[in-house]
């Protein structure tokens, strides 16, 4: 093995994990990764670097961006909607969508 943990982890996976990080280092699984040898790119954030890539990759977006699009479903249905009583509902949701926005927007939601 390469690299050995000065600590030891005391989780029931640790083994298995080592073991199969060793097995695919014997057999060349990460010999000519893409980028290997080359240094990290630079990021802004070098404390969240992974888990913003990995928001990133997953879809996520931020919660106004979220709120606004369910807005926009909200306001379509309306449109649709001949029932007054729905209708009466949804206007309900649509406004209190907007202060939700204008709180995520601000950093408070």
């Amino acid at each position: 093995m390469k690299a050995r943990y000065d600590v030891r982890m005391d989780h029931p996976l640790f083994d298995l994990i080592e073991q199969k990080i060793r097995a695919a280092e014997e057999a060349g699984d990460f010999d000519n990764l893409e980028g290997a040898g080359k240094p990290l790119p630079k990021v802004d954030d070098p404390e969240n670097a992974v888990f913003n890539r990995l928001v990133q990759e997953s879809g996520a977006v931020p919660e106004f961006v979220r709120l606004t699009r369910e807005l926009k479903r909200l306001r379509e249905e309306l449109a649709e909607t001949g029932d007054r009583t729905r209708r009466t509902d949804i206007m309900k949701e649509m406004s209190m969508m907007d202060a939700q926005i204008e709180l995520a927007r601000k950093g408070r939601y």
